[in-house]
């Protein structure tokens, strides 16, 4: 928990929270959601909603206290996706934003070490609108490197196609996937603080809630452009590594119809039968001629293939 405060356009942290401070709990213990509820008269039920990571996003007022409710981007460190999205909970009172994560996401981060224009703690309705336009941004930030990664898998399947690649390729389908809800989620909550007045909306800062639905159906266009992209790309490396398989399975083939021929005529010779009755058995040089023999037919049925287009891939 960090209480923080903005004095002279400088942000400062505070032991106590104070009226028009910034309260973040980041995976906060009991204790902490405890003393945050008693000292803010805030619901606990509202301080733990975004601790779980399948709330959906949404607008809630209990007790004189707004809450709102929308999934943000984080970088993940299994090897199933390369990111994925956690709820964050905006909780506005008389007294102060309190905001309520189970991971430190870089929006938060972003605010805390200063690096947003224009931010104070005191001007609760901007913060919040700061907040939701940063969290759109970041969206399209991490899809513009899901592109770079793309193109990298890419480049990589057409010298080698291989498995690896293929499962890279679906991990990054699966962060499509949960950016598309997420963001499809946010765009509900955001329309609707447009259109009622959940927030008291100032004219000053409308604008910053504008371009965050701006952002936000920007970054839903380019995740369902990306969604088609490596789904298309997943289909034809998957169709070029079964093609490539055929293509070894034809060679193969080939190569035993080739190679049966003298297996053939040396079976032939191998039985035990009457000399007399096996053509050239009684010549001199019987088994080089043989050899020779089986040679040519193996050699003849090889230039048939070969001049047919059998190899050709």
């Amino acid at each position: 928990m960090r209480i923080y405060f903005t004095e002279e356009k400088a942000l400062r942290t505070l032991e106590e929270p104070a009226k028009g401070c910034w309260i973040s709990l980041i995976h906060p213990t009991d204790e902490e959601i405890h003393t945050v509820s008693d000292r803010c008269s805030v619901p606990e039920d509202m301080l733990r909603a975004a601790l779980d990571p399948e709330e959906r996003s949404r607008i809630d007022s209990d007790d004189g206290c707004v809450m709102i409710l929308v999934n943000v981007p984080v970088v993940t460190e299994t090897q199933q996706e390369l990111y994925d999205t956690v709820p964050l909970a905006i909780i506005l009172t008389d007294v102060s934003v309190i905001t309520v994560c189970s991971r430190n996401s870089p929006v938060l981060r972003a605010f805390a070490e200063g690096h947003v224009p224009n931010f104070t703690t005191a001007m609760k309705t901007r913060f919040v609108f700061q907040i939701l336009y940063a969290a759109a941004s970041l969206f399209l930030g991490y899809l513009r490197k899901i592109e770079k990664h793309s193109e990298a898998i890419e480049d990589r399947m057409r010298r080698a196609a291989d498995n690896r690649q293929l499962f890279e390729l679906l991990r990054l389908q699966k962060t499509l996937v949960y950016f598309s809800t997420s963001l499809r989620a946010n765009e509900a909550v955001l329309e609707k603080l447009m259109r009622t007045d959940a927030v008291k909306k100032y004219p000053e800062d409308a604008e910053i809630l504008e371009d965050a639905i701006i952002e936000n159906r920007q970054a839903m266009e380019m995740t369902q452009i990306y969604r088609e992209i490596v789904k298309g790309t997943t289909d034809t490396f998957a169709s070029v590594i079964s093609n490539n398989l055929n293509l070894i399975m034809k060679t193969l083939a080939i190569i035993t119809i080739v190679m049966a021929i003298p297996t053939i005529i040396f079976s032939a010779y191998g039985m035990n039968v009457s000399a007399a009755s096996m053509p050239l058995a009684m010549h001199s040089q019987a088994f080089l001629l043989i050899i020779v023999l089986a040679l040519l037919c193996s050699l003849v049925v090889g230039l048939v293939f070969l001049f047919s287009g059998r190899f050709r891939r």
